[in-house]
């Protein structure tokens, strides 16, 4: 994620425009939520769902 967010955003401190919407990722047993920041050049797990199965 990290690197596909750089190959669209090249200067992350340089980002003047709004961050991209995050998303949700679905894993095996559970998903979880992560928003892209990329004036501070990051990217963050917001949730983490266990499903339990």
């Amino acid at each position: 994620m990290v690197r596909a967010a750089e190959a669209v955003h090249l200067h992350g401190r340089a980002h003047a425009d709004v961050d991209p919407k995050g998303g949700d990722v679905i894993v095996p047993g559970g998903m979880f939520t992560y928003q892209v920041v990329v004036r501070s050049e990051r990217v963050y797990v917001v949730q983490i769902t266990y499903l339990g199965f």
